[in-house]
């Protein structure tokens, strides 16, 4: 039987080592790769230093092109029994060649996170106002969740805000976390110790606004109150693609200090005490809470920054909302080695009962597998509609774009 095969249209070449969406699509990649698929890997965005080396694996990649009808040749070339779109805007982009030139294809939407939740709650606490989740944003992205067959969600607070806001059918959406080893006690061994450690930690990509807008509070809120508390401890900044506004935060005198990318964030992490993450406003999942989890090292987040993480277990450190809060139990958990290590358990617990791949991995196969897409397809009738609607749209929008780009 040949392997079944499997096209993956990226936004962009994926960066585990600078995002989290790196790290998931990597993880989605691999998952696939464990159960025999033959895999593409396809994006019209340009390669990076940083871009993940996929010449190591087994897993072919093509360059293609926006609006253009090369791509509609490849597709037919390829013909993948699964197409995989990174985000909204690739579904937007390509969904309509997809189903042109491949309509028994199962369509999956990988969303990273909700975009109309993130900018909702963007806007929410920039002008200070209740929380709009109905935008032209969310129009967009539901638009892409109805048109394809199964959508992975990576929160449950998300499939909640769908099903209950939107009106999403279940049978649409699918909760699939970031996909981690267990931790073992091997792991545990290898860990740096309370002692060995030092400083507080902040990362994050800062293409990503509410990582800029967190250190922006760092730097104004907690940190000055803070660093008094803790003379002589420093407050180390990372993060891929710091532009000069975030290098100009830099205060060595304050020991606050921006250290740019990180060569391996884990390893990074895993040198310091805590991480400190007093996260606004966001969606999804954070990566970084998952990375300081895997390396032993206790955090400081908001409700928001630990949205849909722990479940009913207890966090890794402390959640905290108020500035004067935030920094009273980054003191307790910097300073007493019982609560650093019970947040550590902690963290041990949510990695292993919420994000080890072992509990996720083979179900999301099986349902993929076995999903029977003539009979899914037609309870989804709305998705039906918008698919021949949007497919009219935006096809002719694109075959107009491809014409004015021959002249």
């Amino acid at each position: 039987m040949n392997a079944k095969k499997l096209l993956i249209i990226g936004l962009v070449w994926p960066e585990p080592n600078s995002s989290a969406a790196g790290t998931r699509m990597v993880q989605l990649v691999d998952l696939f790769l464990s159960k025999g698929y033959q895999i593409t890997f396809a994006s019209a965005a340009s390669k990076s230093d940083f871009s993940y080396d996929f010449s190591q694996t087994e897993v072919q990649e093509q360059e293609i092109k926006l609006n253009d009808q090369s791509f509609n040749s490849f597709l037919k070339s390829l013909d993948p029994q699964i197409v995989i779109f990174d985000r909204f805007m690739v579904e937007e982009q390509y969904g309509w060649r997809v189903q042109q030139e491949c309509p028994d294809a199962l369509r999956i939407l990988d969303t990273e996170d909700l975009h109309c939740l993130r900018s909702a709650r963007q806007q929410s606490n920039k002008k200070q106002t209740e929380i709009d989740l109905f935008s032209d944003t969310a129009k967009r992205e539901i638009a892409a969740i109805l048109r394809c067959d199964i959508s992975l969600i990576i929160s449950e607070v998300e499939i909640k805000i769908l099903k209950e806001k939107f009106k999403i059918d279940t049978s649409l959406l699918y909760y699939l976390p970031f996909l981690e080893q267990e931790i073992t006690t091997e792991t545990i061994a290898k860990w740096v110790s309370f002692e060995d450690r030092s400083d507080f930690v902040f990362i994050g990509n800062f293409l990503h606004e509410p990582n800029w807008h967190t250190v922006q509070v760092l730097k104004t809120k907690i940190w000055p109150a803070l660093s008094k508390k803790l003379p002589g401890v420093n407050l180390n900044i990372y993060g891929a693609y710091a532009t000069q506004k975030v290098l100009q935060l830099e205060n060595k005198k304050e020991k606050f200090l921006i250290k740019g990318r990180a060569e391996n964030a884990k390893q990074t992490i895993a040198k310091h005490k805590i991480l400190l993450a007093p996260i606004q406003f966001g969606a999804g999942v954070k990566g970084k809470f998952i990375d300081a989890m895997l390396t032993g090292t206790p955090s400081l987040t908001t409700t928001v920054g630990a949205e849909a993480m722990k479940g009913k277990l207890d966090w890794s450190g402390f959640i905290a909302d108020e500035a004067d809060v935030f920094i009273e139990k980054a003191i307790t958990l910097y300073q007493d080695q019982t609560a650093w290590l019970n947040a550590q358990q902690n963290g041990i617990e949510i990695i292993n009962r919420r994000y080890a791949a072992l509990h996720f991995a083979d179900d999301f196969i099986a349902r993929i597998e076995k999903l029977n897409l003539t009979e899914h397809r037609k309870t989804n009738f709305i998705g039906q509609i918008l698919n021949h609607h949007t497919a009219q749209s935006t096809k002719y929008m694109s075959l107009w774009i491809e014409e004015k780009n021959k002249k």
